[in-house]
């Protein structure tokens, strides 16, 4: 497998790098961060200026056909640069879903504006109690006449407060557990019967509990086919922890090259502490830990764009996804305790990408849920 990313890609990388470089340094961040809405107006129009949104997208609706290996330079610098941005909640969920499963019409009503940036989405699935099991949905539509009735609670919506649009699973039939029984409903977020309470997560970005109170959802809603949800939601979450995987190389980049400047420029007894050799050996099993995850991600983004078999897809993702947990949790740890005190403080970079690492590990399943799904697809 070749790892180097093509010209197309490589380029892609040096717009993205450039312009956090210049436009989303650490300060602007902080400040995006502290506002209000949690995320920047300015820096979406930018994404979308620069084809970020459309990447994944048929060409046919604005965007560029390409696919998880073509978003992995973006979601690298965006893993570098800490983007508090709801890019994979819009573009690597609610987007994929529609563009996956929904109808000709739901296309064109959504994808065209999403890519040039006038709309954002987000993907209510998780429950209390599911942990990362993606069939526990106890948040029921029922058919009454015309329309659907909505009822239930999602936890920890990710993007849910700034999203225009909310695709939103609901169980049809069966009860929680079930395969059989999952559908999805596009939703606006202002819809009637819709209450999202929103907070900031420990990562800085902006989440939602969303409560559901008899919402109404015509039959234009449904996205595919009733009660045959469960493997649409499984290749888009495959999808999007690949995505994640390649946010975490970047975010692990950021925490090695900080850790190495500080070891290089932080003296005691007279000279830096890089030079003792303890801590050369820590560090070096950090940067490698950071290019074993960076070749797991490179597998995982290849195998979601092409692997046809699910279950294959499944392994592979799982098997990628314990490598990057392990190593977030090694590379965020290793980089605090090699600042020292210094490491835990609001000022410095470094404490803020170990939060974010720290959520990437547990983000769609932790290392034991993904050993676990790779051992039953292992039998199998």
């Amino acid at each position: 497998m070749n790892f180097d990313y093509n010209e197309e890609q490589q380029l892609l990388a040096d717009s993205v790098n450039r312009f956090i470089a210049k436009d989303y340094d650490f300060e602007t961040r902080k400040k995006i961060v502290a506002s209000k809405e949690g995320c920047s107006a300015g820096v979406w129009a930018t994404f979308a200026e620069m084809g970020l949104l459309g990447i994944p997208f048929d060409a046919g609706l604005g965007g560029f056909g390409g696919g998880a290996v073509d978003l992995m330079s973006a979601m690298e610098a965006i893993g570098e640069g800490l983007v508090v941005e709801p890019f994979l909640a819009t573009v690597g969920l609610g987007g994929q879903l529609v563009a996956r499963g929904g109808s000709e019409a739901q296309k064109k009503a959504i994808l065209p504006a999403l890519i040039e940036g006038k709309l954002k989405m987000a993907f209510a699935q998780t429950e209390t109690g599911a942990r990362y099991d993606l069939a526990q949905v106890a948040t029921s539509a029922k058919k009454t006449g015309k329309v659907w009735v909505l009822e239930g609670e999602k936890r920890v919506v990710l993007g849910a407060p700034m999203a225009d649009k909310l695709v939103v699973s609901a169980r049809t039939a069966g009860k929680p557990g079930d395969a059989k029984g999952i559908s999805l409903f596009l939703l606006d977020r202002e819809a009637a019967g819709v209450t999202l309470r929103p907070y900031v997560t420990v990562d800085e970005a902006r989440a939602a509990d969303v409560v559901l109170k008899g919402v109404e959802a015509g039959a234009d809603a449904l996205i595919g086919r009733e009660g045959e949800a469960l493997a649409l939601i499984e290749e888009v979450v495959d999808f999007a922890t690949a995505l994640t995987c390649a946010e975490a190389v970047g975010a692990m980049k950021q925490a090695n090259d900080a850790t190495l400047e500080y070891l290089k420029t932080r003296k005691q007894f007279g000279v830096p502490i890089g030079t003792f050799q303890a801590l050369q050996h820590r560090m070096v099993d950090m940067v490698i830990d950071a290019e074993q995850a960076r070749s797991m991600a490179t597998l995982a983004c290849a195998k979601v764009d092409a692997e046809t078999d699910p279950a294959e897809r499944k392994r592979l993702v799982s098997a990628a996804k314990i490598k990057i947990a392990d190593a977030c949790r090694h590379v965020s740890q290793e980089a605090i305790q090699l600042h020292g005190g210094m490491g835990m403080t609001e000022e410095l970079k470094v404490s803020h990408a170990f939060r974010r690492l720290t959520v990437i590990a547990q983000q769609f399943g932790d290392a034991e849920h993904h050993l676990e799904r790779f051992a039953a697809l292992d039998r199998s």
